[in-house]
């Protein structure tokens, strides 16, 4: 009887502070990574880093085309041998950049899902605080959900107690990248 009352007392409580009761809680995992204070700073960092690239990748893009044409003008003045082995070392130059700034570009889509794979790790203690509280025994992604009522969704609150509980994430991935 006394266990039983204990029991009734979670879902009560978890209802007077309007979370839902429910076996199943559903999430909107990229509006909880992009709405959260770490996904925009993250999202923040990488689009500046993006732009730095692509103002790069003009900058290289513009030497290059003045190299080609220089190359061009001169070809006609040119044993037919020699301009052949200026034009392939050109050519190599353009692809070696090219695979510079692939690379680049690779690294800033690893660097964003490194992000939110440190990002969902730091939010898993709040997200199983949510399940404990609601009394739920698993969160599955919204999308994946055929129908289901609204009062499941906790992506919400699930953003908003992230967010005091991690903020932007800064000192966690300050101190990641020390490792």
């Amino acid at each position: 009887m006394i266990a039983g009352l204990l029991y009734a007392i979670g879902p009560v409580r978890a209802q007077q502070l309007g979370l839902p009761q429910s076996a199943i809680l559903t999430i909107e995992a990229d509006r909880l990574f992009s709405q959260s204070a770490f996904g925009k700073r993250t999202a923040n960092e990488i689009e500046a880093d993006s732009a730095v690239l692509a103002a790069e990748n003009r900058r290289i893009e513009a030497e290059l085309m003045a190299e080609e044409q220089k190359l061009t003008a001169r070809r006609s003045e040119m044993d037919p041998e020699a301009f052949r082995t200026l034009a392939d070392a050109f050519d190599e130059k353009v692809q070696s950049f090219r695979r510079t700034q692939d690379s680049k570009t690779h690294a800033l889509s690893q660097r964003a899902d490194k992000a939110r794979v440190e990002f969902l790790r730091a939010a898993r203690p709040v997200l199983e605080a949510l399940m404990r509280e609601t009394g739920a025994g698993v969160i599955m992604e919204r999308s994946s959900v055929f129908l289901s009522s609204n009062a499941t969704d906790i992506t919400d609150l699930a953003i908003s107690r992230i967010d005091a509980a991690i903020g932007d994430g800064k000192t966690t991935s300050g101190n990641d990248a020390d490792q």
